[in-house]
C-alpha cells in the first residue's frame, strides 16, 4: 500500500473546526450513546485512536470519560488539542499525544481501555489489518471496541481506490477542485437514482440534515471521503468473523449498503491483554 501520498486530514480538520458548534457537539455525543448503549461514561476511560478533529474525544469527555487521544497526522493532534484547550483547559483526564495506530512500540506502551473507539482511521493507514490488531490489543476484559471501516463493494472500491491516488497525486489547490468535482457528481448520480425511484427526499433529507450524522459538516466529509489515502476495505461479514476469532461478540453493528462504513461494536469475551 502507498504512503507517501498520503491525504492530509488534519488541513481538512483544521478547516472543520470553524464551523463547529454546540449543536455539532451534542450529535457526536447522541451518536456515541446510541452506538455504545451508555447514558454517559463517567469512570470509563476511552481510547481515541486517530482522533481527527478532536470532536468526538470531547464528545467522550464530556460525557465523562477519561479520554486519551492520538493521531499520526500532527494537524489533527493541533485539532484535537485546540478542542481541549477550549473546552477543558488544564484537564489532567484528558491527554492529547502524536502517534501511529501502527507503531507497535506507541501501541504496546499504552494502557488497556473500557472502550477502544476508531472510526474511519484503521483503512487509511496503508496497514488496516496491523492497526485493528493493534486496538485489539487495548482493549480491556468486558471492554468494548467501536469500529468504521470502509465497505468492500468489490470493483467500486477499486474504482474509488483510483479516485483517491488521484486526488492524492495533484497539486493543491487542484485537488480541492478535483475533490468539490467528483464529490457533487457522485451525490447529483445518487439523487438521479433515487429519483427514479421517485424517493428525492430520501437523499435531500439526508443532506439538509447533515449535521445531524455525527455532528459532521458534508462539505468536509465530501473532501475526506475524495481525498482519504490510503484506502482498504473489509466486508461485514469478514470483519465480524475476524474479530469473533479474536474473542470478541458484536453488540451492535450497522452494515453500509453500499459507499460508506460498516459502523461496528464489539465486547471482549476473552481475558487475553
Amino acid at each position: 500500500m502507498d504512503t507517501q501520498n498520503r491525504f492530509e486530514f488534519g488541513k481538512n480538520w483544521k478547516n472543520f473546526l470553524s464551523v463547529l458548534d454546540e449543536d455539532r457537539i451534542k450529535q457526536a455525543e447522541i451518536s456515541l450513546i446510541e452506538m455504545l448503549g451508555f447514558d454517559d461514561l463517567s469512570n470509563k476511560s476511552f481510547l481515541d485512536i486517530g482522533s481527527g478533529s478532536g470532536l468526538f474525544s470531547l464528545a467522550a469527555r464530556r460525557l465523562g470519560a477519561n479520554v486519551y487521544s492520538f493521531d499520526y497526522d500532527s494537524e489533527s493532534v493541533a485539532c484535537t488539542a485546540e478542542l481541549k484547550r477550549r473546552y477543558f483547559p488544564d484537564d489532567d483526564n484528558w491527554n492529547v499525544e502524536q502517534g501511529s495506530a501502527l507503531d507497535f512500540e506507541y501501541i504496546n506502551a499504552l494502557d488497556h481501555f473500557d472502550i477502544v473507539y476508531s472510526w474511519g482511521v484503521l483503512h487509511h493507514t496503508g496497514a488496516m489489518w496491523v492497526g485493528i490488531e493493534h486496538a485489539i490489543s487495548r482493549v480491556k476484559h468486558d471492554g468494548l471496541l467501536y469500529l468504521a471501516l470502509y465497505n468492500d463493494q468489490g470493483w467500486k472500491s477499486h474504482f474509488w481506490w483510483f479516485i483517491k491516488f488521484v486526488y492524492n497525486k495533484l497539486p493543491s489547490p487542484l485537488n480541492l477542485v478535483y475533490g468539490y468535482v467528483i464529490g457533487f457528481l457522485a451525490k447529483f448520480l445518487i439523487l438521479l437514482k433515487y429519483t427514479f425511484l421517485l424517493k428525492p427526499m430520501t437523499v435531500l433529507s439526508e443532506w439538509f440534515n447533515y449535521r445531524k450524522n455525527r455532528g459532521m459538516s458534508i462539505l468536509h466529509d465530501m473532501i475526506d471521503w475524495v481525498g482519504g489515502y490510503p484506502f482498504e476495505f473489509v466486508t461485514y461479514e469478514t470483519l465480524d468473523a475476524y474479530m469473533h476469532s479474536r474473542g470478541f461478540s458484536i453488540l451492535k453493528g450497522e452494515k453500509a449498503s453500499s459507499l460508506g462504513c460498516h459502523k461496528m461494536v464489539f465486547k471482549r469475551m476473552d481475558n487475553k491483554q
